[in-house]
């Protein structure tokens, strides 16, 4: 086979340069959790807690079950982040199958226990296979509930971002006319569901910035070490799985390290693409573990911080 002389460059260049080698560390990360429902994913949580914690996050978030399935434990892990370390915490909070006074009461509940930081979610219907319905009394949509929020405190808030369209939506267009009714009432930033190649979010961003949006869009990254978890969760939001990735896990099914490693080398590879095209906030759907999260974090340059950024004893 033969090679243009730009090719030939281009393959010189990329050899002389050490691995990472154009990536400063300059970055901000955050990182979300479930809550835990036995007490031994509690300590799983508190130990991935406190492995990233001195990265010094931006902010850490915590999800909240449809139906507000999980809305104690959220409140409780977002509660005890927020009482026993100095990271931000983020607590996520849905329309569904709540009144507006019931989710106005959460929201004052949390700002009370110290939350400035909501993430906020219209939220998927309580069983599968449901379209979502506004519960009466409830908030319409995402945007109607940023608007609220606001309304009760000086929250800051973010909101989802879908590159490849929320499963919802009639088209592209639609989705990104919601994304602007949700920054217009008062979201500070989106943060997208996680997809699996850089050029997906490059033509979300671009498509973003046409409609004059200019919110910060930050990349949802979401390493995942087996192969039927990404398809599954891939086919959850709709994201769709490159044929490379089925075969970099191929026979890989019985080998938990080597899958781990896998997985963080795919998705270091896309955070340093990402990085190229001028990304410098990175948010990691860590699934309550640390080690792959804090790995790319150290690939990017990410060091910990001084101490106190970290855990600190509650007084």
């Amino acid at each position: 086979m033969a090679f243009s002389l730009t090719q030939l460059s281009d393959a010189q260049s990329a050899l002389a340069a050490p691995l990472f080698a154009d990536v400063a560390g300059d970055i901000d990360v955050s990182f979300e959790f479930f809550p835990p429902k036995t007490e031994k994913m509690e300590e799983t949580l508190w130990e991935s807690v406190e492995t990233l914690a001195p990265l010094g996050p931006r902010f850490v978030s915590v999800t909240y079950g449809a139906g507000g399935s999980t809305r104690e434990r959220t409140h409780q892990t977002v509660a005890r982040i927020a009482r026993e370390t100095s990271i931000p915490a983020a607590a996520h909070l849905t329309c569904v199958d709540a009144t507006r006074a019931e989710i106005d009461e959460v929201a004052r509940e949390y700002w009370a226990a110290g939350v400035r930081h909501i993430v906020a979610l219209r939220g998927d219907p309580p069983r599968a296979g449901e379209r979502f319905a506004t519960h009466p009394g409830g908030y319409e949509n995402a945007a109607d509930l940023v608007k609220g929020l606001k309304r009760i405190a000086p929250f800051e808030v973010s909101v989802a971002a879908y590159p490849e369209c929320h499963p919802d939506s009639e088209h592209a267009a639609a989705d990104l006319d919601n994304l602007r009714a949700k920054i217009d009432a008062g979201a500070d930033r989106a943060i997208t569901q996680f997809f699996h190649e850089p050029e997906t979010f490059f033509r979300f961003r671009d498509a973003v910035a046409r409609t004059g949006i200019d919110a910060e869009i930050v990349p949802g990254i979401m390493p995942v070490s087996t192969f039927a978890a990404v398809k599954r969760m891939s086919a959850m939001c709709g994201t769709a799985v490159p044929d490379w990735m089925a075969r970099l896990f191929e026979g890989l099914e019985d080998h938990a390290a080597a899958r781990q490693l896998v997985a963080a080398t795919i998705a270091a590879e896309l955070c340093r693409k990402l990085y190229a095209g001028g990304v410098r906030h990175f948010h990691f759907y860590t699934l309550n573990r640390a080690e792959l999260a804090y790995a790319i974090c150290h690939l990017l340059g990410k060091r910990p911080v001084k101490a106190e950024a970290g855990l600190e004893a509650a007084a």
